[in-house]
């Protein structure tokens, strides 16, 4: 994973909740990262339910992030998707090892939804249906969080596992909130084992 595609990955989080964040709605259920102690390692493997998400699916550069969001945020206004939001903001790479100026790099971004949610084009709902993923909470500003997955892919390799496409990031805060060190970020890459 380029350090070059998580930078452009931190800009999509950076610019998505700050549209979301003038939307001045109330605010939406997130989730925590676990408390671990420092003895403990940084990644973990562990069992996810499946959960459903509304985004806008794209295959394109990356460059073309900006105006993703933009389409997401005004349909899911135009359609009263917001209060169907159960979840924090995510970013789903389907085959992160593409370079991000690819015009074959496969992506989407969208928020976690309740199942009901039924959302009309441009925006689709989809499920996360992987249920074994490595999981590892990046601590700090987004345009490092290339460190930590490449990072935790070694720990996968590490532990006897395979790692798999796609992978997901999380959005646990937002950087109208916190510092740039102390921004919360999720990664969860599905593992099989070897």
């Amino acid at each position: 994973m380029s350090k070059k595609h998580r930078f452009h990955s931190a800009v999509t989080a950076i610019v998505a909740m700050s549209l979301f964040s003038s939307l001045s709605i109330a605010a939406l259920p997130t989730a925590s990262p676990a408390a671990t102690s420092p003895q403990e390692s940084f990644a973990s493997i562990k069992e996810v339910p499946p959960f459903a998400y509304c985004c806008i699916v794209h295959k394109g550069p990356i460059s073309d992030m900006t105006s993703v969001i933009g389409q997401l945020i005004q349909a899911m206004q135009e359609q009263n998707i917001f209060s169907a939001i159960r979840g924090p903001m995510v970013a789903v790479y389907h085959n992160a090892q593409t370079p991000v100026d690819s015009p074959d790099l496969s992506w989407e971004v969208g928020f976690i939804v309740m199942e009901q949610a039924m959302p009309q084009a441009p925006l689709i709902k989809k499920v996360w249906s992987h249920n074994t993923v490595a999981a590892a909470t990046h601590v700090g500003p987004y345009q490092q969080i290339g460190e930590t997955i490449e990072k935790l892919v070694a720990w996968v390799g590490a532990q006897g596992y395979a790692a798999n496409d796609p992978l997901l990031e999380r959005y646990l805060n937002s950087p109208m909130q916190v510092k740039p060190q102390e921004l919360l970020t999720e990664i969860w890459i599905p593992v099989v084992k070897k």
